[in-house]
């Protein structure tokens, strides 16, 4: 069953709900039948990076608030993410655009499958780790983490190689309607608005799978037994 998760590398609760989800798929038995995909989204598109504006100067700016209205938003996110085990150091974090970010992802995609964990060390390296994810060489750097060839990973953020495919993502989460990230869409039927409890998450996983199933039954063969070798080299 598919699970896509549109979100962005600079959203607060996009790292939570996927702490969240984690929980959820933890507790979820069938979770071996799972193909999970992030999908981009920016919640900002026109942002200029900047690695000498703090976050909260810029957050301030955005929402037309004082420095110490944004820092106190940002404190209280951090509390939340300290209930599931992040550590957010907003502090650190540099003002970034995210539109090469996705392409890395997108990167990861198409060569060894580590989607997953490249989303993982991307918002690793903005909330905690206090890196600038829009510069290539720090994009670089954790595309080798991920067992890349630095070359080919350069060469694809030089080229735009994937840029078509952030914007495809873009467009489809616009024409779902989707106007707010994290957003999990489950089998293209069930979707999960927010960074919603594991509890929630999880009773949505076993409706969506349970419904899955019915219209993708398991294949059963029933065996006539007779005299064969086995892969660990027993034959009877």
């Amino acid at each position: 069953m598919q699970i896509e998760i549109w979100s962005d590398v600079v959203c607060p609760f996009c790292y939570i709900g996927k702490r969240r989800f984690e929980i959820a798929l933890n507790q979820f038995e069938h979770r071996d039948q799972l193909k999970i995909e992030w999908k981009s989204f920016q919640l900002n598109p026109n942002t200029v990076t900047d690695t000498e504006t703090s976050v909260h100067e810029n957050l301030a700016k955005h929402k037309g608030v004082s420095v110490e209205e944004a820092r106190k938003m940002g404190d209280y996110v951090t509390q939340m993410a300290g209930e599931v085990g992040l550590q957010y150091n907003f502090d650190h974090a540099v003002v970034a655009n995210t539109f090469r970010a996705h392409q890395l992802l997108h990167f990861a995609k198409a060569h060894n499958g580590k989607q997953y964990e490249t989303k993982e060390r991307l918002l690793q390296g903005y909330f905690i780790n206090g890196e600038n994810i829009d510069d290539i060489d720090t994009l670089v750097k954790i595309g080798e983490e991920m067992g890349f060839e630095a070359d080919k990973v350069r060469q694809s953020l030089e080229s735009n190689q994937f840029s078509e495919a952030v914007q495809t993502d873009i467009y489809e989460a616009q024409q779902l309607r989707i106007q707010g990230v994290p957003f999990f869409v489950i089998d293209r039927k069930y979707g999960i608005s927010g960074a919603q409890s594991p509890e929630v998450i999880l009773q949505t996983l076993e409706k969506s799978f349970a419904e899955w199933r019915e219209k993708n039954p398991e294949t059963v063969l029933e065996v006539q037994q007779g005299e064969s070798c086995d892969v660990d080299g027993n034959c009877d």
